[in-house]
């Protein structure tokens, strides 16, 4: 069953290079053995690498978290199988570096134990930034190869309105069939993760981008998405690099994406097929990004086919179960032969961006053929997908001025090698763009540090100065005369001063205190000796002639006086108590 056709644009440049793809399409896909460890590294995709949550020892089930994203572009890490942690150190990872990183390595127990985890079935209900966490936390990464966390993709925020979303089903490089495989075998996911993803995008439409190289997945996909609304299967021309994110925007829509821009600012979003049948399973089964389908192929290589690997299984337990014959195998390459790299080592661990794995002998190669001087034959820039200029590029990158190698747009270049694949004097440009770029960003890192050292250095300057300016204000302050006014508080005494003034004031109080007490107590004894002078009987004194005798006194004194006496009296008697 096929669909109506899509209309269809064009891109320039872009190359048939031999496709070496059936190989590997014969025999189904597989489920990859269960290794003796798996090796997870911790930075498995662009941005920041997890953090570990866990310790040596620990026992961890299938789909447990054991790293945490580290920032916002970053993704964390789950357990592909039931087991115990047994390392956590740097080993060697799939890098050009060839260096090594972080990684857990656990030993499975062989039960492949399942983690309790909640299915989300009814998810149109849910707001989508409720589906973008869950999907965060699966750990879900771009699988096409880019590895960029695919919850930030989509969310293109509240000012940007997305109309398309592409599915990338073009798998355009020679040798990658996986994602082939998957759209044969496993239709239903891929169309059951558009939905979601339309949903969190509330994009308008979706189409599914195939190359008409593959029949089979063609047909498949038709079948799933046939009757729904909005969703379109493209059937595109087999062309390389055709499943690059610009051509392919451009192939589907028309619209160019502008130069240093994103597809998003044009209103559309790009997604691989596996991505969508990882969300889905995500949303649906509750399960994160654990596993994913890989190309095992080469001609050192005698069963070449696809498996479904757990991430962190070692590569040579891959092609010893596809029958590689390790002392044929000139170069070990992840990825496809055009923009793929070599590996160091055959025992490094699969990753979430690991989509082939091609075990190269020396004949695939062509390493006999030597590079030879630029002809200037103009092939390079007749064949380039981003309309460059490979030979100036080369010219300026060779000599190192990378002030005009970034003037010919130098970080337009995708690296897709087309130019390379056409020189007919077998010059690796890509490498020397590769070269030229690392030598450019490390200037601009070592600019960076350079301005922030100066700006420290200027900002201590400044500090020092006006530190100097505040001590000077202070002291000059100090120095000037003090202004005379009533107001002006005395100056100031030190602390012996004080006290002895204290000490004083106290003493004089006391004093004082004293001497009034004492002229009290005087007061009160001269008005008590007063009265009894007043009171004592008077014998010696001489007889007036009418005074009366005693015996008369006598009878006088019994006898009733008169008021004024009377008053007389209560005034002393007053006046005795008063004294008292």
């Amino acid at each position: 069953m096929s669909m109506a056709p899509v209309k269809l644009w064009d891109f320039h440049g872009g190359i048939h290079p031999e496709q070496n793809k059936l190989q590997s399409t014969t025999e189904p896909s597989a489920l990859a053995q269960l290794p003796k460890k798996l090796v997870l590294p911790l930075h498995q995709h662009i941005g920041e690498a997890a953090e570990p949550i866990v310790e040596i020892g620990d026992t961890v089930l299938k789909g447990q978290k054991i790293a945490n994203a580290n920032g916002y572009v970053s993704a964390p890490v789950h357990a592909p199988t039931s087991g115990k942690i047994i390392d956590i150190s740097e080993h060697p990872i799939p890098h050009p570096s060839g260096l090594s990183a972080l990684a857990i390595v656990i030993e499975p127990d062989g039960r492949d134990a399942w983690v309790e985890y909640t299915p989300d079935q009814d998810y149109s209900e849910k707001n989508p930034s409720h589906l973008r966490n869950i999907i965060r936390e699966a750990g879900i990464v771009g699988l096409g190869g880019a590895g960029f966390p695919s919850f930030i993709k989509l969310n293109p925020g509240s000012q940007k309105k997305i109309k398309t979303l592409i599915l990338n089903g073009v798998e355009c490089e020679p040798y990658i069939t996986c994602d082939d495989m998957l759209m044969r075998e496993d239709a239903h996911s891929i169309i059951e993760g558009v939905h979601i993803m339309r949903h969190a995008l509330q994009a308008e439409e979706c189409v599914i981008a195939i190359e008409d190289n593959k029949p089979e997945a063609y047909e498949s996909i038709c079948k799933a998405a046939a009757g729904i609304a909005g969703l379109r299967v493209a059937l595109v021309p087999t062309r390389y690099p055709q499943g690059s994110e610009k051509q392919l925007v451009q192939v589907i829509t028309g619209k160019e994406v502008p130069s240093n821009g994103l597809a998003l600012h044009i209103g559309v979003v790009c997604h691989n097929v596996a991505t969508a049948a990882a969300i889905y399973r995500a949303i649906h089964l509750g399960q994160p990004l654990i596993s994913r389908m890989v190309t095992i192929t080469g001609q050192a290589v005698k069963q070449p086919r696809n498996l479904e690997v757990l991430i962190g299984t070692p590569m040579d337990e891959l092609l010893q179960q596809c029958g590689a014959e390790f002392d044929q195998i000139e170069r070990l390459v992840m990825g496809g032969p055009m923009m793929g790299f070599a590996l160091h080592e055959i025992n490094l661990p699969v990753i979430k961006t690991t989509n082939c794995i091609i075990a190269a002998t020396r004949e695939e190669l062509g390493l006999d053929r030597p590079a030879m001087p630029c002809i200037r034959c103009g092939a390079c820039a007749d064949v380039c997908p981003v309309k460059l200029l490979p030979q100036q590029l080369y010219w300026h990158a060779r000599a190192k001025e990378l002030d005009k190698v970034q003037e010919y747009d130098l970080f337009d270049c995708i690296e897709c090698g087309c130019c390379s694949y056409v020189c007919p004097s077998n010059i690796p440009l890509v490498q020397y763009y590769r070269f030229a770029k690392g030598a450019i960003w490390t200037q601009e890192q070592e600019h960076k540090k350079s301005d922030q050292a100066r700006e420290r250095h200027e900002f201590r300057l400044m500090r020092i100065e006006r530190e100097k300016r505040e001590r000077e204000a202070k002291r000059a302050k100090k120095k000037a005369p003090r202004p005379k006014t009533d107001t002006a508080k005395p100056p100031p005494v030190d602390g012996a001063q004080m006290a002895d003034k204290m000490r004083q004031e106290a003493m004089a109080q006391r004093d004082s205190a004293e001497a009034a007490r004492k002229t009290e107590i005087q007061a009160a004894l001269a008005r008590v000796q007063a009265k009894k002078k007043d009171a004592a009987p008077k014998t010696d004194a001489p007889v007036a002639a009418n005074s009366p005798t005693p015996a008369a006194a006598s009878t006088q004194a019994s006898t009733p006086t008169s008021d004024s006496d009377s008053s007389a009296d209560t005034a002393t008697h007053k006046d005795h108590e008063q004294s008292q």
